[in-house]
């Protein structure tokens, strides 16, 4: 079905919610496992419906904030999704009691009860006005996002839209384009500065209510983390500042002698080479035709998946007025379709959403296949992030259907993108952790954090007071502070992975990609370290992998442009 003809209707709140109490009722009183699987699969279907219609209002809203229909939708949910989710809560309550939980491990698998364990964890009676108030408050953040409206270059131009102009040969355009940027973010100041201040404290007070001293064990909690402590993500973000920081800083240079850039600036930070950055050739109808193309060429199982894409017509990648920042993937359970969304820039992000994004699409498209229950059709995030960085490194044979004379150079600057990525998404969990375990900072005092951990995660970058960056502020840009707290490092122990995707690809194409196969099949079944182990990677945990990796990775980029620069 064409995404254009699916139906959307609001869910009628008290029937839904009178529908789940029947099933936690029938639960608790059912005598035997067979029927408590029954409820269960009733359970799964209708929480499916209800995910369906909220995605469905997501989307159509995110594709236009404008729309007042979709807008009085999305306050629809973000009002009632926490009383939703508290009922279905206690569905979760009624089977872990169960006494024939042994046997429905068995059938269901134990993973399932893992996370109903932590979900329920996850909120209480006494946080759901909190916790409506914190979907109102994010929603507000990206309606702001969303309005940018930035005069440049003659015309009027939203964030997205700009980004080409950072990222142009002449040092001064990038400038310009980042003061540009810079002085709508100031212009904002007040706004941005009061949502994060009481999306903070709205946290903080319902960590507290469930008898946590801050937010930080809740959003741990919320993110199911589950099979690595926060001990355990700590001493990943030493081992980031003590492996990756020295190796990117030597990168960083290389580049820099690489663009000829004297003296580098922020602005300079994403500029690669001196003629430009590669971009993709052709229109975005182009594009998306070779990213049809390399799909169909890719394997069999993917050939399969992007015939559904663009038959459903489950894409929207086009950057416009009014349309939200930034890109995702979703899913729709009830027509088991994934959904991409976007804004094309005319950069080389337009191919790294095809790769990124339709990763986050396979996998769903695969797992999607195993009739699996809801909870374990995805496994965490940490993990979801491997399908979609792993799926960049293994289309590079494809990547000149973008590129073409430009794929050499495409490929070192995408490989570069991903190592030094590390340091600033370590970096944005680190000022996360400081600000909820210090709820009463001011604004200004963030500032100061976030502008103290620049200089030790990125040595190497001058702001040169430039607005809004210069000021320590370049946080309130990354839209996961402000909406899905604490989902960030989760990139970073996916890239982890992905980067070993990229080392073995560079042995044994079929190997790795058999690997990723394998891993992607797996869906929600196996908590993120059972998943690393079962592709046969080292968990980013362990004490040596990040020097390795990063050793690695590093010399195939020195060899890379040293070739690069032999043939120019």
């Amino acid at each position: 079905m064409k995404f254009s003809e699916m139906q959307y209707a609001r869910p009628d709140l008290e029937q839904t919610l009178s529908a789940l109490t029947w099933l936690r009722e029938q639960i608790e009183t059912a005598d035997s496992a067979e029927a408590q699987l029954d409820l269960y699969a009733s359970f799964d279907t209708l929480c499916r419906h209800v995910s369906t219609m909220a995605t469905l209002a997501e989307i159509r809203h995110t594709v236009d904030t404008r729309d007042a229909f979709y807008e009085k939708e999305r306050e629809f949910f973000d009002e009632n999704s926490p009383v939703l989710a508290d009922r279905q809560l206690d569905v979760y309550r009624a089977l872990l009691a169960s006494p024939f939980r042994k046997e429905m491990e068995e059938k269901l698998g134990s993973i399932v009860f893992d996370k109903m364990e932590i979900d329920v964890k996850s909120q209480t009676p006494e946080v759901l006005e909190l916790m409506a108030e914190e979907n109102r408050l994010t929603t507000a953040y990206q309606k702001l996002y969303a309005s940018a409206q930035i005069p440049f270059d003659g015309k009027v131009l939203t964030v997205s839209q700009m980004a080409p102009y950072k990222m142009d040969p002449d040092r001064a355009v990038r400038k310009a384009a980042y003061e540009a940027e810079g002085a709508w973010f100031d212009s904002h100041r007040k706004e941005l500065d009061e949502l994060y201040d009481k999306l903070v404290k709205n946290r903080t007070r319902q960590a507290r209510a469930m008898g946590y001293e801050n937010f930080i064990p809740l959003g741990a909690i919320r993110m199911r983390r589950i099979g690595y402590t926060l001990e355990d993500m700590a001493a990943y973000r030493a081992g980031v500042k003590r492996d990756i920081v020295p190796v990117v800083a030597r990168l960083k240079a290389l580049q820099h002698a690489r663009t000829g850039v004297q003296d580098p600036k922020f602005y300079d930070d994403g500029f690669c080479f001196a003629q430009g950055n590669p971009a993709p050739k052709g229109t975005p109808d182009e594009i998306l035709a070779a990213g049809r193309k390399m799909y169909q060429e890719l394997s069999p199982e993917t050939a399969a998946f992007i015939q559904e894409m663009f038959a459903s017509e489950c894409f929207d990648v086009l950057s416009k007025p009014g349309k939200a920042p930034g890109g995702y993937c979703t899913y729709l359970p009830d027509y088991k379709q994934p959904f991409i969304f976007s804004n094309f820039n005319a950069t080389a992000d337009d191919v790294d959403v095809l790769t990124h994004e339709a990763g986050h699409a396979f996998a769903a498209w695969v797992a999607a296949k195993r009739e699996l229950p809801a909870i374990v059709e995805e496994p965490g995030m940490e993990s979801c992030e491997i399908h979609s960085m792993s799926m960049e490194f293994l289309t590079s044979d494809y990547h000149h259907l973008f590129f073409r004379e430009d794929t050499d150079r495409y490929q070192l600057s995408h490989a570069e993108d991903a190592i030094c990525f590390l340091p600033y998404g370590t970096m944005v969990d680190e000022f996360q952790h400081i600000v909820y375990a210090n709820p009463d900072m001011s604004c200004d005092e963030r500032n100061e954090v976030w502008a103290r951990l620049e200089k030790e995660y990125r040595p190497w970058i001058d702001f040169d007071g430039l607005p809004f960056y210069g000021r320590g502020a370049g946080w309130q840009r990354q839209l996961h502070i402000y909406e899905v707290p604490f989902y960030y490092l989760d990139y970073c122990l996916a890239q982890t992975v992905a980067l070993q995707f990229f080392t073995a690809f560079l042995k044994d194409k079929e190997d790795a990609w058999n690997r990723y196969l394998a891993l992607v099949e797996k869906a929600g079944t196996e908590s993120y370290p059972g998943l690393v182990a079962a592709a046969g990677f080292e968990s980013p945990f362990r004490e040596g992998t990040l020097r390795r990796l990063g050793g690695e990775v590093a010399d195939w980029i020195e060899q890379q442009d040293r070739a690069l620069q032999k043939n120019m």
